[in-house]
């Protein structure tokens, strides 16, 4: 009888596909079915959809409820980044008694913008007697988790200060495209405006920050703001003259009246020089940490996700986070 942990892969997109060929270098886990609606992936084997360059047995399938009742211990679940889109998908993974870690980033600290959602969700999975868990690399890792590790060799935390500069030209296309790379600078204010251009979770870190560590915030802000392009910039998806958007420059604050308690820095934009994760901790010890060229966020955010799929089997059922979890890497084929 094989022991390996059957997963479920639910969402075969950019960041789906490289979970699949993640898990497909563990020799723990065994994939035993795809769930993505696309017209174009459905009835293919799962390994041609992810670009494994293998067939794995797996199709790609429509069916979710089918899929979810084929025996799995857990799902790995990569569709959107709102909470509200994809309470159901979650709601039908646990009611089939399936763990879940998602990285949907709305996901990874819920509890105060969505309190009431985030209640449904932990019943729901309290019930069927399973863990769910939102993470990935930002959120879930790099400007909490990280934070939240240091501080456990502080005598007390006063302040936390953490920046992300990222180089967008090595990303996906959808996030090239998330940040509003190529839009005037009217387009941006108006599609960020619209909530389509931002990157997704930095309120939620704050928030977990706050919770865990004791940090008095009373309200959280958060600012979005163009980087403007100085000289012609290409990648391999898009090509933006000067004058026009690169990418996003994203502040969100943890304030006790106008001090900030909590400040997260966040800079993504195409060909950005010199990227770095650095935390700064004002307390007793004060304390540093810098990642020179930062953390790649497709490769992270899968490997925190894969990481993470034995550790939500021993968790207490309910909503989870990230702080909750203990991450450790997940040996693979050497």
């Amino acid at each position: 009888m094989s022991n390996k942990i059957r997963v479920i892969q639910y969402g075969v997109g950019p960041i789906g596909a490289r979970v699949v060929r993640l898990m497909l270098e563990k020799p723990s886990l065994e994939i035993i079915g795809a769930i993505d609606t696309d017209p174009e992936k459905v009835g293919k084997d799962l390994g041609a959809v992810a670009g494994a360059n293998r067939n794995t047995g797996v199709l790609v399938s429509a069916d979710a409820k089918s899929v979810l009742h084929s025996g799995a211990d857990v799902v790995l679940h990569t569709t959107s980044s709102y909470l509200r889109h994809v309470a159901d998908q979650l709601i039908a993974c646990v009611e089939a008694g399936l763990h879940v870690v998602s990285t949907c980033e709305e996901l990874s600290y819920p509890f105060r913008k969505y309190p009431e959602l985030s209640a449904r969700l932990d019943q729901c999975a309290r019930e069927n007697k399973v863990a769910m868990l939102g993470t990935g690399v930002n959120p879930g890792f790099a400007m909490d988790k990280l934070v939240l590790t240091l501080a456990t060799a502080c005598h007390r935390v006063d302040k936390v200060e953490v920046h992300r500069i990222v180089n967008a030209s090595k990303r996906r296309q959808p996030l090239q495209k998330k940040v509003g790379s190529g839009l005037t600078v009217d387009q941006f204010y108006a599609q960020r405006d619209a909530g389509i251009i931002k990157h997704h979770g930095l309120p939620e870190s704050t928030a977990m920050i706050a919770d865990s560590l004791g940090l008095q915030v009373d309200r959280i802000e958060e600012t979005i703001e163009p980087v403007i392009a100085k000289t012609m910039v290409k990648t391999d998806f898009f090509e933006v003259p000067p004058g026009r958007v690169v990418g996003v420059h994203q502040v969100a604050r943890g304030l006790a009246s106008e001090a900030a308690n909590i400040h997260l820095e966040l800079q993504m934009y195409l060909d950005a020089p010199d990227p770095i994760d650095a935390v700064k901790i004002t307390g007793v010890p004060g304390l540093e940490l810098q990642v020179p060229g930062g953390i790649h966020g497709d490769y992270a955010t899968a490997a925190v996700a894969v990481n993470c799929v034995p550790a939500i089997l021993e968790a207490k059922p309910g909503l989870r986070t990230s702080k909750d979890i203990p991450m450790c890497y997940l040996p693979g084929i050497v």
